[in-house]
C-alpha cells in the first residue's frame, strides 16, 4: 500500500492527489476494478489472450 507523508505547509488536497497518483502507479485501482465482479475462467483466458496479442503486435511494430 503506497504511503504519502504530508509535507509541512502542504494542503490536504495536494497530499491526497499525490496519494492517488501513487496508488495509480502501483496498480491498485485497476486491481480493485478487476475484483469488483466475478470473472469466469473463460473470460480471464480471453482477456489474457487479447493482452498477449496486443503485446505481440507492439513488439512486431518495434522490430520493423
Amino acid at each position: 500500500m503506497p504511503s504519502v507523508k504530508v509535507r509541512q505547509g502542504e494542503s490536504f488536497e495536494k497530499a491526497l492527489r499525490r496519494f492517488t497518483k501513487a496508488c495509480e502507479k502501483a496498480g491498485i485501482f485497476s486491481e480493485y476494478r478487476r475484483h469488483q465482479h466475478f470473472e469466469k475462467p473463460s473470460e480471464i483466458r480471453k482477456r489474457k489472450m487479447a493482452t498477449a496479442r496486443r503485446k505481440q503486435r507492439r513488439m512486431m511494430i518495434l522490430q520493423e
